[in-house]
């Protein structure tokens, strides 16, 4: 099992798998985390994780995050739904969350990003 600073809600069977790519060294990273987790308080249904690309680089294959934060949402079957950087706002991650929670992004084709997210969840990174 990796180890990693997670954020996870009682749920078993989340309806949303919600990653936060980042850095520690980031200075707006570190500042995002305590809205991060305020949000994963406030969204029993959704899964959250807090991952440090260089801790777990290995995990994202080809993948290179130059950007932070970095937000990868999987829908309840474990497929991506959407990959890329975002403002580190609360009110925008709530209003993401919601829409892929209502079915509004479709599952990404981008092989990448679908290898990414079957790496972090069979590492367990949850």
């Amino acid at each position: 099992m990796v180890t990693s600073p997670q954020h996870t809600n009682p749920t078993d069977s989340p309806q949303l798998w919600v990653f936060c790519l980042c850095a520690q060294w980031c200075g707006t990273c570190r500042d995002y985390q305590p809205l991060f987790d305020q949000l994963a308080i406030n969204m029993p249904q959704a899964r959250f994780s807090w991952v440090d690309v260089e801790e777990h680089d290995a995990l994202l294959g080809e993948l290179d995050i130059e950007n932070f934060p970095t937000l990868l949402l999987a829908d309840a079957k474990q497929r991506p739904c959407f990959a890329g950087t975002v403002l580190p706002h609360a009110d925008t991650l709530q209003r993401m969350c919601q829409a892929a929670l209502a079915g509004d992004f479709a599952p990404l084709g981008d092989t990448t990003w679908q290898a990414v997210t079957q790496g972090l969840l069979a590492a367990q990174i949850r």
